[in-house]
């Protein structure tokens, strides 16, 4: 890493994060640009707030709720597969370094209620096949034949259990039309997630920079005569409002990764260099944040891609105040009474912060225009599918895992906000006692965790700018 020791490297810096994320609670905006993004409009920095307002709502109402809610059993424990193989290159980048290992749970320590993967709540699913059973069926259409002529009126309603079998597999293929991520082929294991954080491993060089260029470069929409692998600013007014969500969202969610990794980077060194050791010393590294954000190393794109951290936060922010209805409604089921029901009562407080929030993203604005919007509604949602499979060709398991997290909730986000199932809550069920949509449990964990790191990276460079402060 090339260090930017120089004062005037350093000022570039703070002006970046002074200009995206104030310190000016008092209601005042004395720069006309510093606007963030709750309400998706004509134009890319159109909007009615400003970043200090999700600033302020972020660190003093949100990050410290969902600190408090992650750690609880059903958001912790993460079903993930990390042996999938990379359906697009060679895996020939396996990191070896200790910090890029992650240690599966053991059984005795998955809460009981997760084992096994019985869904816990009925109302999530298709009821048992003996209820469809012509057996069951028949009966209550004997007795109806008895009390009414069943010459005259007698209809056979019986469904075999092998038509049953074949409705579940067209529920799950339309379900997968709403998906914004890739099915995994192969259950994975539980991951404690509290015990394997997202962190600076190491993990850089050209198989790192593979990956984010097979994302930006082959799936996501750019502009013509675009040949950087980041898009310029001023070169996105020429894309159509979709497409210039689909990057910023991207972009957001690569600055956020950028900032995890700067906040809890390994701080051990000796004679200069990183000692990377089963130990060591984790903090914020001012140095790093330089080199990824500062104008001079990044062709004066930095403050936009952080500018993007906020649109994503925002997009996340009202997916979960649309799935709010929805999320109420979860049992958040671990098989501990106490835990589940302190877990419900923390989500709902949440929620109930989430929508008071007064300038949501507006989502309706996206995809309207008849057939050819939604044509590039499903062009959009494969390149995302895309990038979920990328994820499994990161060669560090502990980037893998938070990779894919990540994408998933940012994936689920999607799903919520575009798919069309949750623009009219209707919790009433019908007789056969199932909801139209659902949410599947890894979702819920992966909205949730997702959005939680999103709120962790607008509330360290908080931290990073006090930092700066002190220092000059």
């Amino acid at each position: 890493m090339i260090a930017l020791d120089s004062m005037s490297n350093s000022v570039f810096i703070l002006l970046i994060l002074s200009t995206v994320a104030q310190c000016n609670y008092f209601g005042t905006n004395t720069v006309k640009n510093n606007q963030c993004f709750c309400q998706l409009e004509g134009s890319i920095d159109d909007c009615s707030c400003t970043v200090d307002t999700v600033d302020y709502f972020n660190n003093m109402k949100i990050y410290p709720r969902l600190q408090s809610l992650l750690v609880r059993d059903y958001f912790r424990f993460y079903k993930v597969n990390l042996k999938q193989v990379c359906p697009f290159w060679a895996d020939d980048s396996k990191c070896a370094i200790f910090h890029c290992h992650v240690q599966p749970c053991q059984d005795e320590d998955i809460p009981i209620g997760l084992k096994g993967e019985n869904p816990h709540n009925v109302h999530l699913n298709e009821s048992p096949v003996e209820k469809y059973k012509a057996e069951s069926q028949l009966t209550n259409c004997q007795q109806t034949a008895r009390d009414h002529n069943a010459e005259l009126g007698y209809l056979n309603t019986t469904i075999s259990s092998e038509n049953y079998k074949e409705f579940e597999r067209w529920k799950i293929h339309d379900n997968a039309q709403d998906n914004f991520c890739i099915k995994e082929d192969k259950p994975g294991e539980y991951v404690d997630l509290l015990l394997n954080p997202e962190r600076y491993t190491g993990y850089k060089g050209p198989s790192a920079h593979r990956i984010w260029r097979s994302i930006y470069m082959e799936n996501c929409f750019r502009p013509d005569n675009s040949p950087h692998i980041f898009i310029q600013a001023s070169k996105m007014n020429g894309m159509c409002l979709e497409k210039r969500a689909f990057y910023r969202a991207i972009s957001g969610l690569h600055a956020s990764i950028n900032i995890h990794l700067c906040a809890k980077s390994l701080l051990s060194t000796q004679g200069g260099l990183t000692i990377v050791s089963h130990g060591g010393r984790w903090g914020r590294n001012l140095e790093e944040l330089q080199e990824r954000f500062s104008p001079e190393t990044t062709r004066g794109e930095g403050p936009n891609w952080l500018k993007n951290l906020y649109f994503l936060y925002l997009l996340e922010l009202r997916a979960l105040a649309k799935a709010a209805p929805y999320l109420y409604r979860e049992e958040y089921y671990t098989g501990s009474d106490g835990e589940d029901e302190d877990t419900r009562l923390a989500v709902k407080d949440i929620l109930n912060v989430v929508e008071l929030f007064p300038n949501h993203f507006n989502e309706s604005v996206m995809f309207n225009g008849g057939v050819q919007a939604q044509i590039l509604k499903e062009e959009f949602r494969q390149h995302f599918i895309n990038i979920s499979r990328i994820m499994d060709c990161v060669g560090c398991e502990k980037c893998k895992l938070w990779g894919k997290l990540q994408v998933q909730g940012v994936g689920t986000a999607l799903k919520i906000l575009f798919s069309g199932k949750f623009d009219k809550w209707e919790h009433t069920v019908n007789a056969y006692n199932k909801r139209h949509f659902y949410l599947e449990r890894s979702e819920i964990v992966a909205l949730f965790n997702g959005f939680g790191r999103l709120s962790e990276s607008i509330y360290e460079l908080d931290k990073f700018r006090q930092l700066m402060g002190t220092k000059y």
